[in-house]
């Protein structure tokens, strides 16, 4: 399911084990060079070339999930 790929890329790159998919990055402790590293595991771990600021218009798992979703190579 593609909204747990995106927690898990999250927690990854986080270094967070516990938190919600309503949860906003940036409160999570995210910040750019972190949310650069989410934008290419996406890409390479998911294959949808996501831009940077629908990452940053889309700040918790359920928004950017629901957003990629829609995109027309969503897996």
């Amino acid at each position: 399911m593609l909204n747990e790929r995106i927690h898990q890329i999250w927690a990854r790159e986080l270094n967070l084990d516990d938190f919600s998919d309503t949860d906003d990055f940036f409160e999570l402790g995210g910040h750019s060079l972190i949310m650069t590293r989410v934008q290419a595991a996406i890409q390479q771990e998911i294959g949808i070339e996501v831009p940077m600021d629908e990452l940053f218009r889309n700040p918790t798992v359920a928004e950017i999930s629901a957003h990629l979703a829609q995109a027309p190579t969503a897996a």
